[in-house]
């Protein structure tokens, strides 16, 4: 029997939902009503407009109260990750480090391009790491090297070169008119034309970011949000390990 979600807002599966958007109108009645028609006209049952503010002369941010009338069989949901393979503990990451591969991995990581915002890699790979979860620099197999923010690709790239990097983070916050997307795919076509994309362990990381998009980018995989360094440092590291065994093979 499928098991039908729908949202959640006064009762169970009444389809109620909060959406919030900006329109380049005026605020005022004429706004509001502008705000209510466009909701309603996206297949919406209900609307209601609690909330508008000018946010410039021509510009007003609006939140809305709506219901639709549309579920899904959450039995045919597919994660975006692998949901049965368990991230390692610090300890178990350097145990595993020291029981497979032997000697230190080296991560070096950055947040590339024009992008200033360093809480992503910092979070990943500053000691002190982020919400009591350490980060790859207290790893006592990992040699982690935070470059920090608005790196050029091409620097990046001759940093991992030099220091014999196994895996490159790149983090990833600003978004705007996709800029992310643009930043992270000329990494993987530099490396691409080095001959040095299957030298490295590659990851992708920000708050708008899926494995899913990052794979289809051209990387190993991806972390968005609420994402940790043993995460990180798991994927890596079990990646390696395959990666090994694979040229073993061959």
């Amino acid at each position: 029997m499928a098991q039908i979600i729908r949202p959640y807002g006064d009762t169970q599966n009444d389809g109620k939902v909060q959406l919030s958007f900006t329109l380049p109108i005026p605020n005022g009645p004429r706004a509001m009503e502008a705000a209510r028609e466009l909701v309603l006209s996206w297949g919406f049952s209900e609307c209601d407009v609690v909330h508008s503010a000018a946010i410039a002369d021509t510009f007003t941010f609006f939140v809305a109260y709506a219901k639709n009338e549309h579920g899904i069989d959450f039995d045919l949901v597919v994660a975006d990750v692998d949901e049965s393979v368990r991230a390692m503990t610090m300890d178990e990451v350097d145990e595993f480090i020291r029981r497979e591969i032997g000697r230190k991995v080296v991560i070096v990581g950055a947040c590339t391009g024009f992008d200033a915002h360093t809480v992503g890699i910092d979070a990943i790979m500053n000691m002190k790491g982020y919400n009591h979860h350490f980060g790859l620099e207290r790893y006592q197999m990992i040699e982690a090297h935070n470059l920090g923010a608005q790196v050029p690709n091409e620097k990046l790239i001759e940093y991992a070169e030099r220091c014999h990097a196994d895996a490159i983070l790149v983090s990833q916050v600003v978004t705007q008119k996709d800029v992310h997307i643009k930043n992270l795919t000329q990494l993987v076509e530099l490396l691409e034309a080095a001959g040095l994309r299957n030298k490295y362990i590659c990851v992708a990381g920000g708050p708008r970011l899926s494995n899913k998009m990052a794979v289809q980018l051209g990387y190993d995989g991806g972390f968005g949000k609420g994402t940790y360094a043993e995460d990180v440092a798991s994927f890596v590291v079990r990646k390696l390990v395959e990666k090994k065994r694979e040229e073993t093979l061959w």
